[in-house]
């Protein structure tokens, strides 16, 4: 527990802030029994895909509420989290609502930043919620967040370029390097991209081989077990042998371009992604889009479990009418719409019974994925463990170091973050 009296201090500043704001016109006012004021949000979603289908989400409480003014904001996922520490840490500029990565959940409610939503119009009908979704929302026995999209990962594989090779999705590990032989002897392809710039697509080898970056309930690294170094031979060996190609930098677009075009068949991702593969010349016809669980490794087959919360500043100066926006994007409703339209996943058990979640092939898939992910630790720092992790990971991809220094550097860097852990 890193929460001290200056973040106290400073929760019960910004909420007497509130207090005393919360009468004023422009900042929102609950007294004559309407909302009203402007509610700013900050939404990390995808641009040109995710973003639009949240505006116009936002647009319809705008509606429900014509005295709010909604203000939206499209912040760049990878700057979002260090945008908005600075400007909650500042006092000045942080929105009334973020779109909060799961990882970030526990370390700006460590940090004082996030209001407790436990008994506000936020957590409305909080048991229909999934109870994997609902563990990244706590922290010391309050809630923070709710949750908005669930997600994991599998593989994406083109169909017609399987159909060519004559092979099917593969299973393990020894599949996915017959399979990426067969099509590139048929097709010329490569059989996978492997992001190489993220260690995010590490964790489903890393869960493969049995292993884990950390384990919270011992207060214990494991990354550098020998299930880690395992993990990292792994994805070393799937690149050596010509099964994946890989990148250093802007890899979600090297990527994403690379199997919509049809240089390669297969890539690691998840569910945010359908939209933009959509996109792609490769699948202009929908159906030639497959999707698989992620291969197995030798001791399972693992995923992580990620996804997106909603989360209201501590210092909002409206806190009734971000209570209330945040209960409507994460209602059932918004949540049908989001699988309906862009294949995400709801939080809510009973947005799974909608026609736009039955619907959709690819909720249909990722659910039961979904339900046996593998938990991250939902720590303050453990959106801080992916740093290291990355620098390591990238560096065993382009053969700058060996899976065992990088499994050991790895661990001494999550040694010096995590004080008094083993």
């Amino acid at each position: 527990m890193r929460r001290g009296i200056t973040a106290t201090a400073l929760v019960a500043a910004l909420a007497l802030a509130a207090t005393a704001c919360g009468s004023d016109d422009e900042t929102g006012s609950k007294s004559s029994g309407e909302l009203s004021g402007t509610v700013t949000w900050w939404d990390t979603s995808s641009v040109g895909s995710e973003d639009k289908v949240f505006k116009k989400l936002a647009e319809g409480f705008e509606k429900k509420h014509p005295k709010v003014d909604v203000k939206y904001v499209n912040v760049p996922f990878g700057e979002a989290q260090n945008k908005f520490k600075n400007a909650a840490q500042a006092g000045d500029g942080a929105p009334d609502v973020i779109r909060s990565e799961v990882a970030w959940t526990p370390d700006f409610a460590n940090l004082g930043y996030l209001a407790p939503l436990d008994g506000t119009a936020a957590l409305k009908n909080q048991d229909d919620f999934l109870k994997q979704a609902v563990a990244s929302t706590k922290y010391e026995d309050k809630t923070y967040a709710v949750p908005q999209v669930i997600d994991s990962m599998g593989i994406f594989y083109n169909k017609k370029m399987f159909e060519e090779a004559g092979v099917e999705a593969p299973a393990n590990l020894a599949d996915l390097k017959t399979v990426a032989k067969k099509i590139k002897d048929k097709t010329g392809k490569t059989g996978l991209y492997l992001r190489g710039d993220d260690p995010y697509y590490f964790l489903s080898f890393l869960y493969g081989e049995g292993g884990d970056m950390v384990d919270a309930g011992s207060k214990s690294v494991t990354i550098d077990k020998p299930e880690g170094v395992k993990a990292f031979k792994a994805v070393k060996e799937l690149v050596d042998d010509g099964t994946a190609k890989t990148d250093a930098s802007d890899g979600w677009e090297n990527m994403m371009q690379a199997f919509k075009n049809g240089d390669v068949a297969m890539m690691i991702n998840g569910p945010w992604a359908v939209a933009d593969t959509l996109t792609g010349k490769e699948f202009t016809d929908k159906g030639n889009l497959g999707v698989a669980p992620a291969p197995a490794g030798s001791a399972a087959q693992g995923a992580p479990q990620g996804g997106h919360n909603l989360a209201v500043y501590a210092g909002s100066k409206n806190l009734d009418a971000s209570y209330a926006f945040v209960e409507y994007m994460t209602s059932v409703d918004s949540q049908a719409t989001a699988a309906g339209e862009l294949n995400l996943l709801p939080t809510r058990t009973s947005a799974y019974a909608k026609k736009e979640a039955v619907d959709s092939e690819i909720v249909g898939f990722f659910k039961p994925v979904v339900e046996t992910a593998v938990e991250r630790p939902w720590i303050p720092e453990g959106g801080s463990l992916f740093e290291p992790l990355r620098i390591e990971y990238t560096k065993v991809l382009t053969g700058q170091t060996t899976p065992e220094k990088a499994a050991k550097a790895t661990g001494d860097s999550y040694r010096k973050l995590l004080k008094d852990w083993k």
